[in-house]
């Protein structure tokens, strides 16, 4: 897989891979640009700390498989409608 606008794996990130998953495992979207979505299309699980409900993406690599790119564009889109 080349280094795209769509994809880009930095394996020599101290983090890399952050997640257990994807054999192509697309750095593009390093911090989840849906984190802030509360009905996201990954896998999140959810916690309470302290009273709050807080997002856990620990097993989550859906932003980072290369074939969700278009769908995580999509799940942009309709947040800012």
């Amino acid at each position: 897989m080349n280094h795209s606008s769509r994809f880009f794996e930095n394996k020599d990130c101290e983090y890399f891979p952050c997640h257990k998953g994807p054999a192509h495992f697309n750095c593009l979207f390093c911090y989840c640009p849906l984190y802030r979505k509360e009905n996201c299309p990954g896998n999140p699980k959810y916690r309470v700390k302290d009273g709050k409900k807080i997002k856990d993406c620990t097993n989550c690599a859906f932003p980072h498989e290369p074939e969700n790119y278009e769908k995580v564009i999509q799940a942009l889109k309709d947040f800012d409608s």
